[in-house]
């Protein structure tokens, strides 16, 4: 098979594609199938992908800053929001079950909010991916000073070289770097588990004498800076989940998405028992709260008060494997999000074109090659305009769970009424639980807006809207087709 252009009409409105088949019967399973891809992500990718998106640098790093503004308590935060991220991925799951497709939420905006929503998830996906990626490889950079005296802009002109190659050469190739990157966190996790459990049980190491489960609430309680402290952390809280929601976009590539993605969905709940709850509990039975700063990881605090010189070496390792993971995982999503908007009348068509071995080519590299050009910004101004420009990816990430939600609850109405076909992952307590959901984002969002630190993501966000607004009365005068594809 060669390099395709694909025609957009395919999975137009009454396509094959589409939900604009006969009410009542169950949604074609194989729509990516007439997108032009290869359905090569197995079982064991796709769980190791969903581990993979809810563990990164939010935990090895960020939870340094949520432990020194909440204390014990932020283990309750990260249940908590745990909860919620269940309950977003439930619905996505509803969603995929009833139309698996690479656009993933985008294309269920489109469908259900309407034409501006689709446009606007998919191209501020996109957006989130870039500005995540141009950050994530300029921090593997300055990982590999910690072993090696090179200059940063090498290091992240080599990874972001490997990544893109990896990316367009096959989708199995990323999906196996996203397996052992996983594997990398998740061993890091459960040996830290595993050492803490020693220690408390055994008393081995110099923390043995102090080391009991007692500490998560000696030292001024288990809620030492108040309610008001422990909600404060809730936005740290959800961008460490930020990316969880990435094993949507895989549904157009799983080799059997209506067995792999109701799995994977459903291993959130432990996930985050585990990795999240059951990390920081053993971590602060072993090392006070007291002893955590803003920007050092909990990891290497723990490290360093079992007397383990080891630790930082080990951490700063994991945290480059989660740095890459990400990288790779924004490569991967860009090139689907840009190519779902171009066969949707909503980007160039140049978007659509495919290797052929079923890849993105052109969104791809015209991805990869914004992730370059954010690090050489960074290189050259790495001040404020830089970091506003970064602390939009909260936000944005954000806007992709709210555009599930609405999706949902959309999609449940029409259910209700029999307009669609009912999808076979019915999501619990729905649609009450998406509403939550909703309410729960909204509430963080406010937070945001409170927290000094974390209110330069709501500035930025009004731009993006109307760098949006102004391209889609664009798009309509231009390509009524493409203003128009929705509520098919």
């Amino acid at each position: 098979m060669t390099s395709v252009q694909v025609d957009d009409s395919k999975d137009g409105p009454g396509g094959p594609g589409g939900p604009g088949g006969s009410v009542g019967t169950k949604a074609p399973a194989a729509t990516a199938d007439n997108q032009g891809y290869h359905r090569t992500l197995g079982a064991r990718q796709i769980q190791m992908i969903a581990i993979g998106g809810a563990i990164g640098t939010g935990l090895f790093l960020g939870a340094g800053k949520g432990i020194s503004k909440a204390g014990p308590s932020l283990i309750l935060a990260y249940a908590i929001a745990g909860v919620v991220i269940f309950f977003i991925m439930r619905a996505l799951g509803e969603l995929l079950m009833y139309r698996p497709v690479a656009g993933s939420f985008s294309e269920y905006a489109r469908e259900f909010v309407g034409p501006f929503a689709g446009f606007a998830t998919g191209w501020t996906y996109w957006l989130f991916w870039v500005v995540t990626g141009m950050t994530e490889v300029t921090a593997a950079a300055e990982y590999m000073t910690y072993w090696f005296d090179l200059p940063q802009w090498i290091s992240a002109l080599g990874f972001t070289i490997v990544l893109y190659l990896a990316n367009l050469i096959s989708v199995k190739i990323f999906g196996e770097l996203e397996f052992w990157f996983s594997m990398v966190k998740v061993t890091a996790i459960v040996g830290m588990i595993l050492i803490c459990a020693g220690i408390i049980t055994l008393g081995f190491t110099d923390a043995g004498d102090t080391a009991s489960f007692s500490l998560l609430w000696s030292d001024g309680g288990f809620f030492p800076k108040g309610l008001g402290g422990t909600l404060m952390t809730l936005q740290i809280v959800m961008f460490a989940f930020l990316a969880v929601e990435l094993v949507g976009v895989t549904a157009g590539e799983s080799k059997d998405p209506e067995k792999t993605l109701p799995k994977a969905i459903n291993t959130v709940p432990w996930r985050i028992a585990v990795f999240y709850v059951g990390a920081l509990i053993m971590i602060l039975s072993v090392v006070s709260w007291t002893n955590f700063r803003p920007g050092v990881s909990p990891f290497v605090a723990a490290f360093d008060q079992m007397g383990l010189q080891i630790g930082a070496g080990i951490v700063n390792f994991v945290v480059l494997t989660a740095a890459l993971s990400s990288c790779n995982s924004g490569m991967y999503s860009t090139g689907r999000m840009l190519r779902d908007l171009a066969l949707n009348s909503q980007g160039p068509k140049l978007f659509t074109r495919l290797t052929k071995h079923g890849t993105p080519l052109i969104g791809t590299t015209f991805s990869a090659g914004l992730m370059l050009i954010g690090v050489w910004i960074n290189y050259q101004w790495p001040g404020d305009a830089f970091n506003k420009i970064v602390s939009f990816a909260t936000i944005s990430g954000m806007w992709a769970w709210i555009m599930i939600l609405v999706s949902h609850i959309r999609y449940r109405a029409k259910v209700a009424r029999g307009e669609v076909a009912e999808s076979s992952f019915k999501a619990p307590g729905a649609p009450w639980t998406s509403w939550f959901a909703l309410a729960f984002i909204g509430m963080v969002i406010v937070l945001m807006g409170i927290d000094k630190d974390a209110r330069i993501s709501l500035y930025v966000a009004p731009l993006w809207a109307l760098v949006l607004g102004v391209s889609y009365l664009v798009l309509r005068s231009k390509n009524p087709e493409g203003a128009a594809f929705a509520k098919r």
